[in-house]
This record gives structure tokens, C-alpha cells and sequence, in this order.
């Protein structure tokens, strides 16, 4: 598998320096259009006006779940328990990001999606796909949708979901492997036997061009469809930064018999984009520690031209469930997925000691990869006495077959080239450019070397669990669950320089995976929790990429979650929680202080977030939602790793993170959003050298509705240009925030 260079996204007009950006102009259309009209204007539902919808056909047999959720708060969830349960009811912390959240924020990607939930940070994944920080542990792969694994590597869109769920804590009794500080779950839009057709159409700063539409067809009482699909072609805040997006997902529900659904649904996806890997930091200390360079945020250091990102993604899913009445549902899911991804960089990486001058290198990577996964649950009800029970058993099964080439780019270096660092010609393997000009266009060849990863990998997964949801009176009620998976790992080293007797690596690993969870409900309203889980992480997917291994770092790492909480329904439709957890990770696999190429393992406790949080959302009164968070952590390291001393903070975790949005409704037509973002300081990677200083960032919106089809929201990011820098990736791969930014939505249903 031989990386090609594609198409990038067609190069925009460079427009960083334009007179009068686009969030100037809507700002003073906000300032006007809201100062005459804040005592006698409100828009009535989450973007504009309610739209005027069709009853939902109802029918004999089969009752339809997944009707379209309104407002800021959710009170149910299938995903947390595999059973339609109470979120009151589930012992572990739980925020839902609704698709009226998603709508008011106008939020496009995960990173935006969990801006006001706490315990969850973002990385910069280095330009090429999401990156979480769940309490303390970084990941790129703890991604699902509608309950299945989606974990390779790229930026995901959110045209095709009614919502997402953010788990928090250990998750495999429920999701196998992984999720060790949490995951996301990605609800998409299914046919729902509503007629619907809804056109978004969006301008914005960076020449933001966006359109997203979602139909709804109802053929019959058997027979309903739906399709929802995206295009974008913007640019960035950053220099010759640009993307282009397309996505189109249509999906058929049927009634086949009596008390039988069928569900079924493609999803084509592709995303191209410039690979953009931030700037770099000073070598000197200043302060006690060192700093992001000063420089304009638009300010591209490396080549853009050369880093590329690019994805496909091709999947299918299925659903079919009968209920066979009495609280007794059989439930079979799969999920076929086909991924192609690419990502070329040319990229900063140190300062000198005169921050004169910045050193780029360069590499691409290829991964190929194709999941097929099934799961089947069964789920019935059982009476002990004056005890209730609820059990779900189930099995999953599921194989991932991964191509990796990666290869390291050298520069082309004497006359006519752009790098300083040295003479005569040929090719060196970094280029050193002036850090007052660092965005260059050098001579790139990329070729594989010693240390770059050229392999395949296939892991199985085999899996059995089980749950009883008990219930032994009005107050108290209990989740017990514990998981077997079967993972085995067979892993083809192809490089040259690699011995026979180390070419072919395996593990097999037999993981238990045990959830226990007491609830106390005081009122109906109310319902205090207790719980322990854990999680395991065995080596798979992009950690078996292009370091050394040997049969120790193979070994899964652990992970245990002890946690308390609170959760209240202080009115129908606001809801508020609270949690306190520890969570220790142990036999955590870091990279070689000494040999950046291999892996070595810790035993025992390496790790340990404790950690609170606190979160509300709904609607206060009419007129009035919100969404609130609280977090606070504390997370360090246990364990020494060669000259690096224990107690290091864990990269790009605050020890405070604070966000607050509110919606206001002021009358028929007009509302308007504020909110406000805090993060206290943190660190850029585990060597604690390099600080993201804290900031706090403010935002607003505006809504108004022309009539009950056609609305239109103006959304203002960083509304007082704050300086800022929101994630990193290394202490020289840091990603400076955007300064004042602003888009103009139109919604129009048909």
C-alpha cells in the first residue's frame, strides 16, 4: 500500500487581512436588530420558530421510538444501559448534548460538541482527527455511533445526528473495550414516519460555506425513509488553511410482521482538508516555564500545500428487533465499515535558543482499515418476590483488519531551497526556517525509514455479558454487570530491518470487565449513586503503528473507576448532577525516554484522576435553557519514566474548567444566546515544560423568525478576541484559538 497524494481541497484567496470580516458586520446586525426589540421579541424553539410538523403516523403493531427530542435536557438513554432506562436511573455520570444544543451553538464538530461538558477536553490530534481528553486520558479512538465501535482516526460531522452522549468513567460492560475515562455516542437521524423537509444553509468568517439537508418520506404504515446530507467548502482563520466535506446518509425503517422493526442505513463520508499542526513554543524559560511563540494566530508554520488530510469512510448499519410483548426484546445489530485514510505534514518542532530560527520535518501516513461488527441482546423482565428485575444478556463479535505505512519525508537542501540549516545538496531530515517567515515551500521526499511503521494487524473480538437492572422497592434499585471479551491481536511487522523471529506478534487476552452501581432514590426527583467499573485497553488499532514492540507492551492496561453521584430533576425538563470519582490506571504503556521507537510498560498503579463535576440543563422557565458544567481534576502521574519524575500533570487537563450557555426567548419571533468558556492552565504534553497559559472565552447568537418555515441565527465566537490556545498535541504542535469569528444560518422547512 504505496501513499498517493489527493486531491486537496481547491485553494481559497488568502482573505485573514479583510477590512470587514463578517463577524464585525454581524455583530452590529446583533447590536441593532437586538436593542429595539429585547423587551417584545422571542423566538419559540431552538433556532427559530417551531416548524409546523405532521402527526406521527401511528400504528397498530410497532410503536416507533427515537421520536425528534426538543430542548436542552434528555431523560432517557438506550445506549447507557442497552435497555430504555432513566438516566435517573444509571449509576454514572451522563451528559447529553441534544440536537437543539447542537443547533443554537451551531456546532459542526465533536470538539465544539463537548465545549460544555465537564471532565471532557479536546487535543489537537494533529491536525487530522478528533482528539478527546476524557478525565485525564487522551484518546482518538473512543468514538461510537448508535452503539457501535467507529474508532479510526478523522474529523466527524454532525449532519446526521438527533444527538450525542457523553459516557463518563469506565465503559466496557457496555462497550467492550477501551473508553477508560469515557467515550462519545453518536445518535444519527433515523426514519421516523415524519414527513419532513429541512434545508440549513450557512455563511461565515473564513469563507464558510456549508449546507446541510435532512427529508423525511412516510410510504405507508410500513414503510418510512429519511436522508440526510452535508456539503462544505470553507477556509480557515488560519493561512491557506482550507477543507471540503461531503456526507450523505439515507436510512429505511420497516414493520416486517407483527411487533418487528427493521432498520437499515448507509453513509457515505469524505472529508479533505489541510493537515494543520499549530505553532511551536520558545526553548527559554521564562516564568518557571515555557510559552507558545508570539505570533499572528493566522500564521502557518511548515508547508500547507504539502499536509494533506483525506478520508473516506463507506458503512452500513442494520437493526432488527422483535418484541415479543412483556417486557421481553430480542435486539441484533451490525455495522459494516470501510475506512481509507491519509494524512502528509510538514510541521514545526523546536525553537533555537535565539528564536531565530524553527526546525520543520515531515512525514505521511496511510491506514486502510475495515470493521465488521455484530451484537445481539436480549432483554426480559423477571420477578423474585417483591424483587423486580430487568436483565440483558448479549453477545458481540467483531473483526478489524488495519493496513499502516508510514514514511518519513526529507528535505531537499543548497540552492534555490528554502531551508537555512545547512549547505551544499541533497537531502537532510529537517529543514530550519526563519521564525519570522516559517510558512515555506520546501522540496519533500518521503521515503520509509528503520523506525516507520509499515504493518497489518487484525484483532477478533469475542465477547459475552450480562445485566440485571434490580429494583427492590420504590427507593432502592441496583445495576449489576460484568462483560468476557475474547480479543486476540495478530500483527505482520513488513519492515526490512526487522528480525523473522519478530515479524509476527500476538496476544490473546481474556478480560473481565465487571460494573456494579447502587441507587437511592430519596424523591421520584432525585437519585443518589454509587458505583465501581473497570476497563481494559489491550494494544490494537493506532498504538500498534510505528514503534517497537516486544510481548510485554503487548499487555492490556487496566483501569478502575470508583464514583459517587447526584442526580436531580429540579423541574420537568432541568436537570442537574453531580459526581466525584478516582480513577487509576495501571500497566500504562509510554514511550522509551530513551529509544523514542519502543514502548515500555509500567506495572502497577501509573496514573491516578480524581476528579468532581457538576452539570445542569433545560429550561429554567420558559423562555430561559442553559447548559452549566463544572469540573474539577486532578490528574498525575505515579510512576517515574527514566529522568521524567512522578506526580507530572497529565498533558491538557485543567484543574478547572467552568462553561455557561444561555438561551433566551423574548417573544414570537426574536431570542438570543450567551455563553461563556473557562480553563485554567495547563500543560502541552506530560513534560510539563511548555504552559497553555488559562483564558476565558465568550460567545453569542441571535434568533429571529420570519414565520413558522424560515428562520435565521447569527452565531459570534470569542466575542472579545481573546487570545487563546485551546489544545496541543506536543510542546512545540499547539493550536492558537480563533480570534472574533461569525456565521449567518438560514433554516428553511418545506
Amino acid at each position: 500500500m504505496t501513499p498517493t497524494r489527493r486531491a486537496r481541497p481547491r485553494p481559497l484567496p488568502h482573505t485573514a487581512l479583510r477590512p470587514t470580516p463578517l463577524s464585525w458586520v454581524l455583530g452590529s446586525i446583533l447590536a441593532a436588530a437586538a436593542a429595539p426589540n429585547l423587551a417584545t421579541a422571542a423566538v419559540a424553539s431552538a433556532a427559530g420558530a417551531p416548524a409546523a410538523e405532521k402527526e406521527a403516523v401511528e400504528l397498530d403493531v410497532v410503536r416507533v421510538k427515537g421520536a425528534r427530542l426538543r430542548g436542552y435536557a434528555a431523560e432517557r438513554s438506550t445506549a447507557a444501559t442497552r435497555t430504555d432506562t432513566p438516566l435517573r436511573d444509571v449509576p454514572q455520570a451522563i451528559t447529553v448534548v441534544t440536537e437543539e444544543q447542537l443547533r443554537d451553538r451551531s456546532v459542526q464538530s465533536m470538539s465544539d460538541a463537548v465545549r460544555y461538558v465537564p471532565g471532557i477536553g479536546i487535543t489537537q490530534g494533529e491536525g487530522n482527527r478528533d482528539g478527546l481528553v476524557f478525565r485525564g486520558n487522551s484518546s482518538t479512538a473512543d468514538f461510537f455511533v448508535d452503539g457501535m465501535r467507529d474508532d479510526v482516526q478523522y474529523f466527524r460531522d454532525t449532519y446526521n445526528i438527533e444527538r450525542i452522549e457523553a459516557f463518563k468513567g469506565p465503559n466496557a460492560m457496555i462497550f467492550g473495550r477501551g473508553s477508560p475515562g469515557g467515550l462519545l455516542n453518536r445518535v444519527t437521524k433515523l426514519a421516523d414516519w415524519r414527513e419532513s423537509a429541512d434545508l440549513t444553509l450557512q455563511l461565515g468568517d473564513g469563507e464558510k460555506r456549508r449546507a446541510v439537508g435532512d427529508v423525511g418520506h412516510v410510504f405507508g404504515d410500513n414503510v418510512a425513509f429519511r436522508v440526510a446530507g452535508v456539503y462544505e467548502d470553507s477556509e480557515s482563520y488560519r493561512d491557506d488553511v482550507a477543507l471540503e466535506r461531503r456526507g450523505l446518509n439515507p436510512t429505511l425503517s420497516l414493520v416486517a410482521g407483527e411487533n418487528t422493526r427493521i432498520g437499515v442505513g448507509y453513509e457515505y463520508f469524505a472529508d479533505e482538508r489541510t493537515a494543520d499542526r499549530g505553532i511551536p513554543s520558545y526553548a527559554t524559560v521564562v516564568g518557571g516555564t515555557r510559552l507558545p511563540v508570539r505570533t499572528d494566530v493566522s500564521t502557518f508554520f511548515g508547508d500547507p500545500d504539502a499536509s494533506i488530510a483525506t478520508v473516506r469512510v463507506d458503512a452500513f448499519n442494520a437493526l432488527i428487533e422483535h418484541d415479543f410483548g412483556d417486557g421481553t426484546v430480542l435486539r441484533n445489530r451490525t455495522r459494516w465499515a470501510d475506512y481509507d485514510k491519509l494524512y502528509r505534514n510538514v510541521f514545526p518542532g523546536n525553537v533555537n535558543d535565539a528564536a531565530a530560527t524553527v526546525a520543520l520535518s515531515a512525514y505521511d501516513n496511510a491506514t486502510q482499515r475495515e470493521n465488521l461488527f455484530n451484537q445481539t441482546d436480549l432483554i426480559f423482565s423477571a420477578a423474585t418476590g417483591a424483587i423486580e428485575h430487568k436483565f440483558m444478556v448479549g453477545a458481540e463479535f467483531g473483526r478489524q483488519e488495519t493496513e499502516n505505512l508510514r514514511r518519513t519525508g526529507s528535505f531537499a537542501v543548497g540552492a534555490g531551497s528554502p531551508c537555512l540549516n545547512t549547505s551544499g545538496t541533497g537531502f537532510a531530515s529537517t529543514c530550519s526556517v526563519a521564525l519570522s517567515s516559517p510558512n515555506v515551500s520546501p522540496t519533500v521526499r518521503y521515503a520509509s525509514s528503520a523506525t516507520d511503521g509499515n504493518n497489518r494487524g487484525t484483532a477478533k473480538i469475542a465477547a459475552l455479558y450480562a445485566q440485571d437492572q434490580i429494583e427492590f422497592s420504590p427507593q432502592w434499585s441496583a445495576v449489576l454487570g460484568v462483560r468476557f471479551d475474547r480479543f486476540e491481536v495478530d500483527f505482520f511487522d513488513r519492515r526490512p530491518a526487522t528480525a523473522d523471529s519478530q515479524r509476527r506478534l500476538s496476544s490473546r487476552d481474556a478480560l473481565w470487565s465487571p460494573r456494579v452501581g447502587l441507587i437511592f432514590k430519596p424523591t421520584d426527583a432525585v437519585s443518589l449513586y454509587a458505583s465501581y467499573g473497570v476497563t481494559y485497553l489491550p494494544r490494537s488499532g493506532e498504538q500498534l503503528g510505528s514503534l517497537a514492540f516486544n510481548t510485554q507492551a503487548l499487555d492490556s492496561e487496566k483501569f478502575e473507576n470508583v464514583e459517587v453521584g447526584a442526580k436531580w430533576e429540579v423541574r420537568p425538563g432541568l436537570m442537574a448532577e453531580a459526581a466525584v470519582y478516582r480513577l487509576d490506571r495501571s500497566n500504562a504503556a509510554v514511550t522509551d525516554p530513551n529509544d523514542a521507537t519502543r514502548l515500555i510498560l509500567l506495572g502497577g498503579d501509573s496514573q491516578r484522576i480524581d476528579g468532581a463535576e457538576l452539570s445542569l440543563s433545560g429550561e429554567v422557565f420558559d423562555g430561559w435553557r442553559v447548559i452549566g458544567s463544572y469540573a474539577w481534576q486532578d490528574a498525575r502521574t505515579l510512576q517515574a519514566v527514566g529522568t521524567t519524575p512522578a506526580g507530572r500533570t497529565l498533558p491538557q487537563t485543567p484543574e478547572t474548567s467552568v462553561g455557561l450557555w444561555n438561551r433566551f426567548d423574548l417573544g414570537e419571533r426574536w431570542g438570543f444566546g450567551l455563553g461563556a468558556t473557562y480553563r485554567s492552565a495547563s500543560f502541552a504534553s506530560i513534560s510539563n515544560a511548555v504552559t497553555l497559559k488559562s483564558y476565558t472565552r465568550y460567545d453569542a447568537a441571535v434568533y429571529y423568525a420570519f414565520d413558522e418555515r424560515f428562520s435565521m441565527q447569527i452565531n459570534l465566537e470569542n466575542l472579545f478576541d481573546k487570545q487563546y490556545y485551546p489544545s496541543a498535541h506536543t510542546d512545540n504542535n499547539i493550536t492558537p484559538g480563533a480570534l472574533r469569528t461569525g456565521s449567518l444560518t438560514l433554516h428553511l422547512k418545506f
